[in-house]
């Protein structure tokens, strides 16, 4: 017992320090406009985001807060990257200081629309100018909704994603004592999800692609799940990668609704790690328990029809080794690699193409490290010598 409390402890601790966001304030946008030369500025994203947050009123630089609404609020953020940014990082303000467009991302502009209608037409005419594709992205536990936009923002950036970046932003109190509140709020989002999904499929969009982190990845699959209950689980031929970082998802719910869903058409994707110390303390909340992201049964799940790639060996970007696919260089820019070719819009070949997403991510590896790759159809170790 006293062993267990240590424990416990220990991973609140961390969590505490760097929890999934990691940030005591979560305040989006600038108290004044800071003007800096467009030479520093390496891009300037424009984020659209359906999300299941409250406006925020007590701190309009929040823009929206970590109460739940009813109904799903439409916006679009305009974020800026400096040229300094390093791939994997998301370069930040300290507290609730202005951001500097020239070191830091920076929200420099926020678009509310009014009704769903709006923002259909909105996102559907910026799809159909940047190439007909999606890529929608659900962040995790502990994320206020400015950890969501600059998250998504960086994917965007890093991976060089050739298409419309779409924020789903559940109502996560950005705390970490908030776990059971965000689990309940992360439930209240999933048909949410499943609308907006929908709304995507209606435009010119030929691919959406899906990437969920953590809690996310509840939602994601939950949404899914519903989509495949009424017959429509691939959006009309329309979705893409579905890629699942670091789920925190009890293993055998997974199973259940994976068996719900069925063996997946196009490239389906879990990143797991056993060195996930952010999903040993949910494990430990959830009665021991094990989470899909720290399962040590890969061929288990892929069982199930999907890949997963055991990233153990391969560095995160913080202490709690639970953001890789986003944090880790040489991993975020093979997603890219592989984001870049349209799942939607490949030929059926389902071995061929989960196989090489596996592969993909094992030639992303770093010196002196391996990835084992575990497909429904073969399991696959590669290593890069240093």
């Amino acid at each position: 017992m006293i062993v267990r409390v240590k424990i416990v402890l220990g991973l609140a601790f961390a969590l505490a320090v760097s929890g999934c966001a990691g940030r005591n304030t979560h305040d989006l946008l600038n108290k004044t406009t800071v003007s800096v030369p467009a030479s520093d500025i390496a891009a300037t994203h424009e984020i659209f985001v359906a999300t299941t947050r409250q406006p925020a009123t007590k701190d309009p630089r929040q823009v929206f807060d970590g109460d739940r609404s009813l109904t799903t609020n439409y916006a679009r953020v305009d974020v800026t990257v400096p040229k300094v940014h390093q791939v994997g990082a998301i370069e930040r303000a300290k507290g609730s200081a202005n951001s500097n467009p020239a070191k830091q991302f920076t929200a420099t502009d926020v678009v509310h629309y009014g009704d769903a209608q709006q923002f259909a037409k909105a996102v559907g005419a910026d799809i159909a100018m940047r190439g007909d594709r999606a890529l929608v992205f659900v962040h995790g536990f502990n994320n206020g909704f400015d950890d969501g936009v600059y998250r998504m923002t960086q994917i965007a950036h890093d991976t060089k994603y050739p298409g419309t970046p779409v924020l789903f932003s559940w109502a996560s109190s950005g705390k970490t004592t908030g776990y059971i509140y965000d689990k309940e709020s992360a439930n209240a989002a999933r048909d949410d999800l499943e609308a907006t999904l929908r709304m995507l499929a209606k435009t010119r969009a030929k691919s959406i692609d899906i990437i969920a982190h953590s809690m996310g990845t509840w939602v994601t699959m939950e949404a899914l799940r519903q989509l495949a209950i009424t017959g429509d689980r691939d959006l009309g031929g329309k979705l893409g990668y579905v890629i699942l970082a670091s789920p925190d998802i009890d293993v055998d719910v997974f199973k259940k609704q994976m068996i719900r869903y069925g063996k997946p058409d196009k490239p389906f994707a879990i990143l797991l790690s056993a060195d996930d110390r952010a999903l040993k303390l949910s494990s430990i909340i959830s009665g021991d328990k094990p989470r899909v992201g720290d399962y040590g049964n890969a061929a288990d799940l892929a069982s199930y029809g999907v890949v997963v790639a055991d990233l153990s060996q391969t560095k995160g970007g913080d202490r709690l080794n639970h953001a890789k696919f986003a944090d880790n260089p040489m991993l975020v820019q093979l997603l890219g690699d592989r984001l870049r070719t349209p799942a939607a819009l490949a030929p059926d070949e389902p071995d061929g193409r989960i196989g090489d997403l596996g592969q993909g991510l094992g030639k992303a590896v770093g010196s002196a490290a391996e990835i084992i790759i575990t497909t429904p159809f073969k399991v696959l170790t590669i290593a890069t010598g240093g």
